[in-house]
């Protein structure tokens, strides 16, 4: 009779096993559970479970050893472990971000509440210690999932240092319905530094608290606005008309730049007055101010000429475009350099006429960090003075 050969078992790495058996046994009661979920819900599931993979990683950690180094031999060992139980997903860099996940966000569910990953439903367990139930796609009343984005939109906020800034980009990608690379490049054009410039103290707090919500034509402005995405060279020469061609051929991420609610009308909008014909070179309209925008571009420093024309074209649009119930028409001068002084000099304090730089590549975060400190160390002075 043969005797079967024997089974090779593959060396698995311990360090301290039994330290480790009380954490397995729980991620891997999270992980298979959340694998049992409706794909429907795969995001959310994977959410949660990483947030509670996190959790018991950092309590884990609170009653582990007190010595140097530690923490990585423990996450070594539990990936380790993990992906020869598991497979792909449990390196040791995705295991800190689920406990950085965690750290970042564990005031958003109630400390106490204990969760575990099923299939039949969710509900919220008194305390950490009582028999913890379901998650499922129709959570009951008692809990509410604080978390609306994918996992891969979580991992591309994490770096950002600043909350009230990571809040905001999660806000907006939850309520714009950003992909990840949309959340990339948004991220990369400073969009919460730019928006900040244009508003007051409490304006950037709001920001942070409910993402950009427009009710003044100031509300869509930024500082610069960012046109990388044209694929014009900064250093070669354009008209013009190149400029005005690349944003048509490029319209839907131009919109996406000019913020929430525009719809484009026309380029080089002709009207005629007095005999003369003027040609308007971007027209757009804002369903959420119900008023028309009606753009400018310049390639260099703006003059006073150019803003006597734009307050022309806003004029005509105000008295003869404009229908009795929609607001007051917004003219924008995109140039590649203003002066804030000829603009106040040139224009009464009530015109809805603003002049705003544009660039052609991703601004320095840092600059614009600085300048926003600056603007907010200058406004306070101003208060106490």
């Amino acid at each position: 009779m043969k005797k079967k050969p024997a089974i090779k078992r593959t060396a698995v790495a311990k360090t301290k096993p039994d330290n480790l058996a009380p954490l397995i046994a729980e991620v891997r009661n999270l992980v298979q559970s959340a694998r049992r979920g409706v794909a429907s819900v795969v995001d959310t599931f994977q959410v949660l479970t990483n947030f509670e993979i996190g959790r018991r990683i950092v309590e884990h950690e609170q009653k582990g050893e007190k010595r140097a180094g530690y923490g990585q031999e423990m996450l070594k060992a539990l990936s380790i472990r993990l992906t020869e139980e598991f497979g792909r997903g449990f390196s040791i860099t995705n295991l800190q971000l689920m406990r950085k996940f965690f750290i970042e966000n564990e005031n958003r569910i109630q400390q106490k509440a204990s969760v575990k990953l099923a299939s039949k439903g969710i509900l919220q367990t008194p305390s950490a210690t009582s028999d913890p139930v379901e998650i499922w796609q129709k959570p009951a009343a008692k809990f509410r999932n604080p978390f609306t984005l994918s996992w891969s939109h979580y991992v591309e906020l994490l770096p950002i240092k600043d909350p009230e800034e990571r809040r905001f980009y999660e806000i907006e990608a939850t309520n714009e319905g950003w992909s990840v690379p949309e959340l990339r490049r948004q991220k990369a054009s400073a969009l919460y530094h730019r928006l900040a410039l244009s508003r007051d103290k409490a304006g950037i707090r709001k920001l942070a608290r409910e993402g950009q919500i427009i009710t003044k034509p100031e509300d869509v402005l930024k500082n610069p606005f960012v046109l990388e995405f044209l694929g014009l060279d900064e250093k070669s020469g354009y008209s013009e008309s190149d400029l005005e061609s690349a944003i048509i051929t490029h319209l839907e991420k131009f919109l996406l730049e000019l913020g929430k609610g525009f719809l484009f009308e026309a380029r080089q909008k002709r009207f005629t007055f007095d005999g003369d014909h003027y040609f308007l070179d971007l027209v757009f309209y804002n369903r959420l101010l119900r008023c028309y925008l009606v753009i400018d571009l310049k390639l260099d420093k703006i003059t006073h000429q150019d803003l006597g024309q734009m307050q022309m074209y806003v004029n005509y649009y105000d008295r003869h475009v404009k229908l009795p119930e929609e607001n007051a028409t917004i003219g924008l001068l995109l140039c590649r350099e203003k002066n804030d002084a000829v603009v106040e000099l040139t224009l009464p304090k009530d015109a809805n006429i603003h002049a705003k730089e544009y660039q052609l590549y991703l601004p320095s975060k840092e600059l614009l960090k600085a300048k926003l400190l600056e603007w907010v160390r200058m406004e306070s002075m101003n208060a106490k003075g």
